[in-house]
């Protein structure tokens, strides 16, 4: 299995970014999808989920308005359209992956299974 962010870069306040997650390995429409950042010297936080059939999404409330989170299950590809960009939305951002045996679409970074390696985003003011 693996899973691919790609996406971030260098992007001006009040910018837009889209960030990919290519799953392999796994049927996505089997899976929940997370998306979680971390800003230096800061914990990690989730900022959007996605569920196996894409009908539910959940969203941080920082990030509610802004951004989008979608899926493309023939393609594999979780998306998370981010505009109106903040300087305080810099961070790591990872995608992660969690197979739907308990219901409920988990929220918290304890209950992925699966993660990428992350794709930098960084806002400037």
């Amino acid at each position: 299995w693996q899973l691919v962010e790609s996406g971030g870069g260098l992007v001006q306040s009040g910018g837009s970014l889209r960030l990919s997650c290519v799953v392999s390995g796994l049927s996505l429409d089997l899976y929940h999808i997370g998306w979680f950042r971390q800003a230096p010297g800061k914990e990690r936080e989730g900022v959007s989920w996605i569920s196996d059939s894409g009908d539910r999404t959940m969203y941080t409330d920082s990030v509610k308005g802004r951004f989008t989170i979608s899926k493309d299950n023939a393609e594999n590809t979780v998306y998370l359209q981010m505009n109106t960009l903040k300087p305080e939305d810099t961070g790591v951002y990872y995608c992660a992956a969690e197979y739907d045996g308990r219901g409920g679409l988990p929220r918290f970074e304890w209950e992925y299974t699966y993660w990428g390696q992350g794709t930098q985003v960084t806002v400037s003011s």
